[in-house]
Formats: C-alpha cells, structure tokens, sequence
C-alpha cells in the first residue's frame, strides 16, 4: 500500500503544483493601457476602406468597421471599431465582412466611448486545437500521455507566471531561470520516471548539462558583444517603462532555456537506456554501463544538434533570403549581430548537449548497476 502511494506521488506534487500555478498572479493582470475596458470577440457587419491611404504594398491610415461584439457586457450590440494600419505589414491587419475580430472596448458606466480592433479572433481555433492535441496525446500514450500534459501545463505556466514577471521586476534573469528550470527538471522526470534511480540519474545529467550551457551562454555572449537588445520586441519593452532592465542577462538565459529540453530528452534517452541494459544483463560492470550509456548519447547527438539548428534557423528563414537576396558576403552574414546570436544559441545548446552525454552516463553507470552488483 505504501509503495502504490509513493508511486503516486509525482502526479500528486504534479497537479498541486499545477494548481499553484493557475492561481499565482503575476502582478500585471491590471496594466494601466487595459483599465476600464472590456475585451471580446466581434463580428464584423461591414468595413468602410475609404480613408485607407494605399501605396502598393503599403496600407496607412484607419479602416471603420461595423461590427457586432459576440460577449463581454455588451453582447449583442452592434458599433462601429476602428483598425488602424501603420504602414507594417508585419503588425497590419485588414479585416472584410463576415471576420470574426479581437476588439477591446473603452467605455464609461453604459455607454461605449471607443472600439479598437486588435486583430483576427483566433482563440476558438487555439482552444479546438489545444483540445485535439490532447485527446491524441492521452488517446496514444495513456497515463504517460496525461503526465506529459501535466509537465507541459507546469512549464507554460512556470514561464509565464514566474520568470517573466520576475524578469520585468528586474530580478537577476539568469538566477531565476536557472532556479525554474531546474524545478521543472526534477518535476518532468519525477512524473516519468517516479522517485527511484533512473530519476536521479536522468536529474543530474540534466543539471550538469544545463549548468555547462549556462557557464558558457554566459562568457561567450560577452566574448561575442551580443547585447540583449538583439532579441524581437526588447526595444519596445525598454520604452514601455522598463528601460532598467538588464536585457543581455535575459539574452543568456534564454540560451540554457532554449536548451532545456533537448538536454532532458537526451538524458532520459541515456538513463532509460542505461536501466534496460542492466535490467537484461543483471551482471554488467559500471564501466561496461557507462560505455553503453556513452554509445546511445553519440547516437543520439547526430539528431539532437539538427533539431537545435533547425528550431533556431527556421524563425530566421526570411533574413536569410534578404541576405541571398541582396547578396551579401557570407563573410558579412557571419558577422551579423542577429546571426551571430543565433551561432552562439546553437552552438551553445549544442555543446550543452554534448557534454550531458557523458555526465548522464558516467552517473547512470555508477547508480543503475549498484543495487545489482551489491546482490552478486
């Protein structure tokens, strides 16, 4: 009975902590830009595109649109929304009869003084696919399926509801990250593994691992002179009050965070390999453990580095073509500040992942195989 109840303990500390999560604010639910207002679907009725400013590609202006708001408390409602369009193409939006839009509403007591419409409604779609996936996970996997949607809830919710605001606070990003993700290290593999061995081993080669990733994220951004103003949006966070903010902290962070996950897929891939090996030879030394572990991380690596390089290039695929394009050197391309912050994310991650091969076998060798040894 005891041993069934302690087997049940990582989904218990799972959903508690899960739990916590939902209901920790972050400080931030009522920012001065969203007070007095109310945010709600609507539908539009009809747009009037006369005062749009068209030249080409490039659309300014404001577009009226009659809409319909779909909720909020003044459903059913139908008013006019304005949709203004900077000249970006990245941030526009045109919106024709029929779309369904995000709109926030600026009113006093009943009476709606103002409509701003924010952009496609898209929520239902999210919400129907966040469903689907789900169902395929747990439909497939089971109880591992459930587990794996637990830890995916606690790590969306780690990252929202505890280092970014203690990032926007000014708290050392790096401490706190690396704190967050070291929770969530021991939380992830607790819900797979359970409290035994293999959770400790897969623990430990993940911590030494990202602990190498963060050591060098951090000396080589300032060996580079990448400030953390490289990353999307950080200029716009800077004048929107925050301008103490230490960006390049949260710059190094991101490099062990973006790592993360690979180093624990790879130490999970080496422990459970490492546990299968002694399982069907009871008899192997830690030496001959290690080496297997060793073997499977060489494997392993090939795909893992591919998958870093990938997940970074590909959100940088259009800067690329403009290089092509333009046909810049790719001596100049290498030099690049943007592109040489995504060389120090890949290399970094990759290294990261290089060094937590060994580190998880070396320990995986020494604890898998003492419980055997010690009934020979």
């Amino acid at each position: 009975m005891r041993q069934k109840i302690w087997s049940q303990m990582p989904l218990f500390i799972g959903i508690v902590l899960l739990s916590i999560l939902i209901a920790l604010p972050t400080g931030y639910e009522d920012a001065v830009i969203y007070k007095g207002t109310d945010r709600c679907a609507a539908t539009v009725v009809s747009v009037d595109n006369s005062t749009i400013i068209d030249t080409g590609l490039i659309r300014s202006g404001e577009q009226k649109c009659t809409i319909r708001l779909d909720g909020g408390r003044f459903k059913g409602q139908e008013t006019s929304g304005i949709n203004m369009l900077t000249g970006s193409l990245e941030q526009d939006k045109i919106f024709q009869e029929g779309d369904r839009a995000m709109v926030v509403i600026s009113y006093k007591d009943d009476t709606i003084l103002s409509v701003n419409m924010i952009d496609i409604y898209r929520m239902d779609k999210e919400l129907w696919l966040g469903i689907a996936f789900a169902l395929l996970l747990v439909c497939f996997a089971g109880k591992k399926g459930f587990q794996s949607l637990l830890s995916f809830g606690i790590t969306i919710l780690s990252i929202w509801k505890i280092i970014v605001p203690s990032c926007l606070n000014g708290m050392n990003a790096i401490l706190i990250s690396l704190l967050v993700v070291s929770i969530l290290t021991a939380v992830i593999f607790a819900l797979v593994y359970g409290f035994d061995r293999r959770f400790l081993t897969a623990v430990c080669g993940s911590l030494l691992g990202i602990a190498a990733t963060c050591i060098l994220g951090i000396l080589l951004t300032d060996a580079f002179q990448i400030h953390g103003a490289v990353m999307p949006y950080s200029e716009s966070l800077i004048y929107s009050g925050f301008e103490n903010l230490n960006l390049t902290q949260i710059f190094m962070s991101s490099i062990f965070i973006g790592a993360s996950g690979a180093v624990m897929d790879l130490a999970v891939d080496i422990t459970s390999a490492i546990h299968e090996v002694v399982e069907k030879r009871p008899d192997i030394s830690r030496w001959e453990a290690v080496k297997s572990g060793v073997h499977v991380g060489r494997a392993a690596m090939g795909t893992m580095t591919t998958t870093l390089l990938l997940a970074y290039s590909g959100g940088y695929l259009a800067l690329l073509m403009v290089f092509m394009a333009q046909g810049t050197p790719i001596y100049n391309i290498l030099n690049y500040k943007h592109v040489a912050s995504e060389i120090l994310h890949t290399v970094v991650g990759s290294i990261g992942l290089v060094t937590v091969a060994p580190f998880t076998a070396m320990v995986g060798g020494m604890m898998l195989t003492r419980k055997k040894r010690a009934e020979n």
